[in-house]
């Protein structure tokens, strides 16, 4: 292989991994500060592609005007979701151990929701639009534009997060609660404000997500639940409540996987991204990139 075809290969699995990072932040944002593993997280993903491609289809809206409106409304969403489920569940259960399985359960219950909604809403067709398709040239390389956008804006959004969460007092507040929550209690962090901003805002970045899988990519009610095994795959190798870490993990994973591919078989898919998933589990429990 040429150095150029390696070049396109490792870029590829970047621009894989750039989503996979994203979706992965969502989600472990969720289970690292409140302990809630939300299975149905790839739901609210498809959501988001959902609610752009019918902005895009049939009143001619822009995706890219649609990122900040799916992050708006999928936290908003998020908000609701935890105030009727979620902060329940916090009040009865007498311990965390209860609580986390009795959270998964609730989580279930919202994947098959959505997914049956959607199926309700939009059929079970794959749906899908053309946008900024034509290839762009980087030395002998070529990509698709629109998935250079898309993997320009994941990095953005997961480099934002990061930021917030290491620059900013409300991130302090955060990585306090990740690390004790009996401390941050302690020296008067609001968990009953903080975990519903932070769950909101998990699922928000699902619905960017979503949002940027429409533009390169087609979509299917049950395109969610794959993104969600991934995202468990990603926090994995990055380590649980690590930001930075999923973020490594995410674009790890993706030069992983298309290399795997190119080498091996593109039906191999899966068992690649399990091998490691296992091989992770056995040796590195906290992940590779955990301190």
């Amino acid at each position: 292989m040429s150095l150029f075809s390696w070049f396109e290969l490792i870029a590829s699995g970047l621009i894989t991994g750039g989503i996979y990072a994203l979706v992965a932040l969502g989600l472990n944002l969720q289970y690292g500060l409140m302990r809630i593993l939300n299975i149905a997280h790839g739901e609210f993903l498809m959501l988001g592609a959902y609610l752009t491609w019918m902005a895009h289809t049939t009143l001619g809206i822009s995706p890219l005007l649609m990122v900040p409106v799916s992050f708006l409304a999928l936290m908003a969403l998020g908000l609701v979701i935890h105030k009727l489920c979620f902060r329940r569940l916090t009040v009865t259960s007498p311990n965390l151990d209860i609580f986390e399985a009795r959270g998964l359960m609730v989580a279930f219950g919202l994947m098959f929701l959505v997914q049956n909604f959607a199926s309700f809403m939009w059929g079970g067709d794959l749906r899908g639009y053309d946008y900024l398709a034509e290839p762009v040239k980087i030395g002998e390389a070529q990509f698709a534009g629109n998935k250079l956008l898309v993997f320009g804006l994941a990095l953005l959004f997961s480099g934002a997060l990061i930021a917030l969460l290491r620059f900013t007092l409300l991130g302090k507040g955060v990585r306090a609660l990740m690390q004790s929550p009996t401390g941050a209690q302690l020296v008067g962090i609001d968990t009953q404000r903080l975990h519903p901003l932070m769950f909101g805002i998990g699922l928000g970045l699902s619905g960017v997500a979503g949002c940027l899988l429409s533009m390169a990519y087609t979509i299917t009610p049950s395109m969610g639940e794959p993104y969600t095994v991934t995202a468990l795959i990603v926090i994995t190798l990055g380590g649980f409540g690590s930001m930075s870490g999923a973020l490594a993990g995410g674009l790890l994973l993706g030069v992983v996987e298309v290399l795997g591919m190119h080498f091996t078989n593109p039906s191999l898919k899966a068992l690649l991204s399990y091998s490691v998933f296992i091989a992770v589990l056995l040796l590195r429990p906290r992940g590779l990139f955990a301190k």
